[in-house]
């Protein structure tokens, strides 16, 4: 009885399947040109030319940013020529930012790997503490641990700092204009 199922469920299964792939590619060419003509043209394309005849931009924001707060703070200066402009300081070009986040960053890396090294010495003295059974030997263990653990200390410290340091001066850069490739 099932057998006979499959002779009625696959022909017909075939006959749709047929039914599916009548559209050809001409058809759905014709119906797309009779859609655009349905569409208006309301609609803008550019082009690259388009692109290139971009209108001059305005001063970025950030150097407006000081101009303006001097003028609402000072209106007695407002009176000054507009070419007196407080001249540039030639220290803060792009070798200076560049030497000063040099330096934070290899003082900092020197501390980072110095970190390591003393965390290194502190884990291998407790160890060495641990397995000794002399109290003489165990008291000098002891002082040699205390001492590389202040000195652990201290370089942790320092690493704070210099990273305080290094946010700071990318503060210091961001508020003087400077680019912040500069800095890094």
């Amino acid at each position: 009885m099932k057998l006979h199922h499959y002779w009625f469920v696959v022909p017909v299964a075939l006959m749709l399947q047929v039914g599916l792939f009548g559209q050809s590619l001409a058809d759905v060419a014709k119906a797309e040109e009779a859609r655009r003509k349905t569409i208006k043209a309301g609609s803008k394309v550019y082009t690259n030319d388009d692109l290139s005849r971009t209108p001059a931009t305005s001063a970025a924001p950030a150097q407006l940013a000081p101009a303006a707060t001097a003028t609402t703070a000072k209106p007695a200066e407002s009176t000054a020529k507009p070419g007196d402009e407080k001249p540039v300081d030639p220290t803060k070009t792009q070798a200076y930012w560049k030497e000063k986040a040099t330096t934070l960053q290899q003082s900092l890396s020197r501390n980072k790997l110095l970190l390591d090294a003393l965390q290194s010495q502190v884990n291998g003295l407790n160890a060495e503490f641990m397995n000794t059974d002399d109290p003489g030997q165990r008291g000098l263990l002891q002082a040699r641990i205390q001492r590389a653990a202040g000195e652990l200390q201290r370089v942790q410290q320092d690493i704070e700092k210099q990273t305080k340091a290094t946010i700071d001066l990318q503060e210091e850069a961001r508020r003087a204009g400077a680019p912040a490739g500069w800095v890094r």
